[in-house]
């Protein structure tokens, strides 16, 4: 029961994680969805900036310390190691659904770029920016990301493995293309109002930080390997090569 227990909740948390991940998307561009980063009641603003910013803050904090080797050795006191994975990309998945649920709209434009040319092209690197987090799941190990496969190797009475460290895809090119392709979808938008760029301010802080913390444990776990890497390929901009 409980090898089944930890495959349908691994096969369930893999379906609400790329749900969410959908309409995140949709939320950011501002198409194909029910409610937008800019849709909703209008309230006073710094109340409404105050919640999103909270909302915001609640999710980074949530994201980066169960992201943490420390927590994940605790954590897996409680949570079977076959499980955490797929828990911690549940959880961040529901914290993100809330997030979007509960946003509060600034929908005061800052610049709108209307339906011409320049806007095609601003659109197609949003796009652009989807496409290469998507890519870099599977560059690195897309089901093991996302705890599918620890899951089906536990059903199956597989020992768990961590991925070897490999270089391939978009990774030759950034060291962190995944985060490159998030904050691509998060600047390039035709319209941007004043929600939006308090979203995509905020973001680009969080991502900050937690390349700097993502790139210790790195270190710490890959040791001179990862440091050759470093080295070698440049965090974010793939014209700055070293």
């Amino acid at each position: 029961m409980g090898r089944v227990f930890v495959l349908v909740h691994g096969v369930v948390s893999y379906i609400v994680v790329l749900a969410v991940f959908a309409y995140f998307a949709g939320f950011v561009a501002g198409v194909c969805v029910p409610k937008t980063i800019d849709d909703g009641p209008v309230g006073p603003w710094p109340r409404a900036l105050m919640i999103d910013l909270a909302l915001l803050g609640g999710f980074a904090l949530q994201h980066s310390v169960m992201a943490r080797p420390w927590f994940k050795r605790m954590w897996t006191v409680f949570v079977p190691e076959s499980a955490e994975r797929s828990t911690y990309v549940l959880l961040a998945s529901l914290q993100l659904a809330l997030t979007m649920w509960v946003w509060h709209p600034l929908p005061t434009p800052i610049w709108q770029l209307g339906d011409g040319l320049l806007a095609a092209i601003v659109h197609g690197l949003a796009a652009i920016g989807w496409g290469l987090v998507l890519v870099s799941t599977f560059a690195v190990d897309h089901f093991h990301l996302f705890g599918l496969r620890q899951a089906v190797g536990h059903w199956l009475g597989r020992p768990a493995r961590e991925p070897e460290f490999r270089v391939r895809g978009p990774y030759r090119l950034v060291r962190h293309p995944l985060m490159l392709g998030f904050l691509l979808a998060f600047w390039a938008a035709p319209t941007m109002s004043v929600g939006h760029l308090a979203f995509a301010l905020a973001m680009t802080l969080y991502v900050l930080v937690a390349l700097e913390l993502e790139e210790r444990d790195l270190r710490a776990q890959h040791g001179a390997h990862y440091d050759g890497y470093r080295a070698r390929i440049p965090r974010l901009n793939p014209f700055a090569r070293r």
